[in-house]
């Protein structure tokens, strides 16, 4: 009768660490790993346009520069603090190859040509731009990709050209690792909207303004912010329900799983619809797709566990959990700069007005003219657009800069200076240079303060925003009769 008995389960090291047949995710794998490629195209051709003139040499933040006085402060130290592939030197060459490097793999990913290698080498490009980008590399979305990129080493098949590789299925942890990043995303933005005190989620007030307040709103935003309160405290209830509560069902069986997915997809698609948050809601999107399973039947050639993944994957699971209950764990302060094992949460503390940093030059000092932004609110006539996942940080950072003081973005007098020089690789962050001809006698940055019209505002002006002008933000940039630059 003994011979009925069910096989007993294969140890723990096989059942997390080999490559798994039941249930089978190899549809979600291929699935996940185009996305990824093609997250990390769009995070490097904004850096064409970026890089030099946030990093580069005359840049705003030159990375030689930062390097060099991290190497002068901590040492052998500032290595590990800063890990990107500039130390080896921070030239315009230098960041166009690591753009281009990372585009080219991105396309490799894309078509599915040596994964594991391509993740590898577009994980690398991408972590020394941030490594070196200080103020420009202080999104969650960031480590949300580096993180992803990693455990997709792990998920990935071996080979130049493995196709659907039914032969090499992904092992449990590394699918399981990414199930937990999607997972985390939402539950911990949920549990710190609670814990901030934050009382626009408590009193359900908290989309009546979002969609007009976000770094870059869209036209449709525009539009939903129109409707009437209900829908907006509907819609925040909504967020929390499925913050908190839904995402859970990812620890259920597969029908679970599967109302999960259909729960939290259209969540996504309707906030890159209202908002551009670059890649970030493009990459929780994708992460979604892996809690679906399918019913291909793999065979795997080897049924050998990973040593790598044993090792790796756990001491990141632990890392994570720290990450957000104890940010000074050792582990949590060993990985940091890497940002591969990270505590998230998003709109903690809701914004509440709209300011907006505008940079002005003039001549003769009395008539000044804005530098034309290429996609934040400016003209009030120009309809919001649509450009996630394309991120241009330069203008997320003046919208961040604006809920704070010129003394902590100094990087903004920075810009100034650069504006005043003429600078071209700064100038490619503008619309247009309104001093071509010859460079401006000073530069200020001023603040104004925005609102979405309302529908009868608009029949009337032609106007997507009304703006009133606030005053100035920091001191301005001035050239001096012998050629100096002075602050004043």
């Amino acid at each position: 009768m003994f011979d009925d008995a069910p096989p007993p389960p294969p140890p723990l090291l096989e059942r997390w660490f080999a490559p798994q047949v039941k249930p089978s995710y190899v549809r979600a794998r291929w699935v996940w790993l185009r996305a990824l490629g093609l997250i990390f195209f769009s995070a490097f051709y904004s850096l064409i346009f970026q890089m030099h003139g946030l990093i580069g040499p005359n840049g705003i933040l030159p990375a030689h520069d930062y390097l060099r006085a991290l190497r002068q402060a901590f040492g052998a130290k500032a290595y590990w603090i800063a890990p990107t592939l500039l130390w080896i030197g921070a030239s315009d060459r230098m960041l166009s190859a690591i753009v281009w490097i990372g585009i080219a793999a991105s396309v490799a990913l894309i078509v599915n040509l040596w994964p594991r290698v391509a993740i590898a080498l577009a994980g690398i490009c991408f972590l020394s731009f941030i490594g070196a980008a200080q103020d420009f590399a202080s999104y969650q979305s960031d480590g949300m990709l580096l993180e992803a990129a990693l455990l997709s080493i792990f998920l990935a098949p071996r080979g130049v050209r493995p196709g659907m590789a039914l032969d090499r299925p992904p092992i449990r942890a590394a699918v399981f690792m990414l199930q937990w990043e999607w997972f985390r995303i939402y539950f911990e933005s949920g549990v710190v909207k609670l814990l901030s005190g934050e009382p626009q989620w408590r009193n359900f007030t908290a989309m009546d303004k979002y969609y007009e307040n976000g770094p870059l709103p869209s036209w449709i935003g525009w539009h939903v912010q129109q409707w009437p309160h209900g829908f907006h405290a509907f819609t925040a209830a909504v967020t929390l329900v499925v913050e908190l509560l839904v995402v859970g069902l990812l620890f259920f069986p597969r029908k679970a799983r599967l109302l999960a997915f259909w729960s939290t997809t259209p969540l996504q698609i309707g906030i890159i619809l209202t908002g551009n948050y670059a890649f970030l809601n493009y990459l929780v999107l994708a992460l979604g797709f892996l809690l679906l399973d399918d019913r291909l039947i793999p065979v795997p050639r080897s049924t050998k566990p990973s040593y790598a993944a044993a090792i790796v994957l756990p001491a990141l699971f632990v890392t994570t959990i720290a990450a957000f209950m104890f940010p000074n764990f050792p582990t949590v302060t060993l990985l940091e700069p890497f940002r591969v094992a990270n505590g998230y949460g998003l709109f903690a503390v809701m914004t509440r007005e709209r300011y907006e940093i505008e940079l002005q030059g003039t001549r003769d000092g009395t008539t000044w003219i804005a530098y034309p932004f290429r996609y934040k609110p400016q003209d009030p006539r120009k309809p919001p657009g649509l450009y996630a996942p394309y991120q241009p940080r330069f203008e997320w950072n003046l919208w961040f800069a604006s809920l704070g003081s010129w003394q902590d973005n100094r990087w903004v007098l920075n810009a100034e200076v650069r504006l005043l020089q003429n600078e071209r690789s700064v100038l490619r962050l503008f619309a247009a240079n309104p001093f071509a001809n010859a460079p401006p006698a000073a530069v200020r940055a001023v603040v104004w303060q925005y609102w979405f019209t309302t529908r009868d505002e608009r029949r009337r002006t032609g106007g997507w925003w009304r703006r009133q002008f606030i005053g100035p933000y920091a001191p301005a940039a001035k050239r001096m009769p012998d050629g100096t630059i002075e602050l004043e």
